[in-house]
């Protein structure tokens, strides 16, 4: 697969890994964590056949991507984000991210403006803010997010087995909207991140977003499970309405925070609508 250097590390480049497929309209999608470029695949494909050009790239620490120790932060992101775009000179694009991605989407927009994007698209989003704070009630508790680095430290792929049951609801979809297979890759692809990065990406999960959000000046659809274990429904999405000017907002019945997988059903139709409208 290409990849393009977005920076260095001692002596050597830090590259990104990325896939460029099909014609017409660029979509750009942004993995969530831990997961890299390959989780796309249920939308990559129909994208595809209704004539999108799909990009998609691995976060920097996961995938094919270089695997540094410095950089998790989503200014880093979302200029790393920035060289993939300019690299492919890609315009008029739909810029759409999962969970962590959409950290990515909403930085992009806020410091690069829309210049190359005409519409983007939250799955399971991370903003407006995560961690509870005095002036942010509505936040998870801060001691969630040290036992989370806490777990990794002691026994990483321990972590993941118990993050990914969460992510994708196994106890409720398991044997119907989640086979032991696709659990399995998403472990696979988990544990292919390096360890380094799947500790530092969690101070990331805090980042404050709500002076990002009003400067976003194009549509934006939102899309989010509302059994989401991993960013739960009132602390994230349910707060975005009145903080994104232009917003299509649906929720996911039952849906878990995978919901790219899970709810492919749901989210597909909804996300060729938004695109096509």
């Amino acid at each position: 697969m290409p990849k393009i250097s977005v920076g260095q590390e001692n002596d050597h480049d830090i590259d990104i890994n990325y896939y460029d497929h099909g014609i017409g309209q660029p979509v750009v999608l942004i993995h969530g964590y831990p997961l890299d470029a390959r989780s796309w695949e249920k939308q990559e494909r129909v994208l595809l056949d209704v004539g999108y050009r799909v990009v998609s790239y691995d976060r920097r620490g996961f995938g094919g991507s270089s695997q540094p120790v410095t950089g998790y932060d989503y200014d880093t992101f979302a200029a790393d984000l920035n060289v993939l775009m300019e690299h492919l000179d890609l315009r008029d694009v739909v810029l759409g991210g999962h969970s962590m991605g959409t950290g990515e989407v909403t930085r992009y927009l806020s410091r690069y403006g829309s210049a190359r994007v005409s519409k983007a698209v939250l799955i399971a989003s991370i903003p407006p803010y995560l961690l509870k704070t005095d002036d942010n009630p509505e936040g998870v508790d801060g001691s969630i997010f040290e036992q989370t680095k806490a777990a990794i430290v002691a026994d990483r792929p321990a972590y993941f087995k118990t993050f990914l049951d969460d992510f994708f609801n196994v106890d409720v979809l398991g044997g119907t909207r989640i086979s032991d297979q696709a659990w399995q890759a998403a472990f696979t692809m988990a544990l292919a991140a390096s360890a380094h990065a799947a500790f530092a990406c969690v101070d990331t999960w805090t980042t404050d977003f709500r002076g990002d959000l009003p400067k976003i000046d194009v549509p934006v659809l939102l899309i989010h499970g509302d059994e989401d274990r991993i960013l739960p429904y009132p602390s994230t999405a349910a707060r975005l309405p009145g903080l994104i000017k232009d917003l299509t907002f649906v929720t996911v019945e039952g849906g878990s925070h995978n919901i790219p997988w899970t709810h492919a059903d749901v989210l597909n139709p909804v996300l060729l609508d938004f695109l096509k409208s």
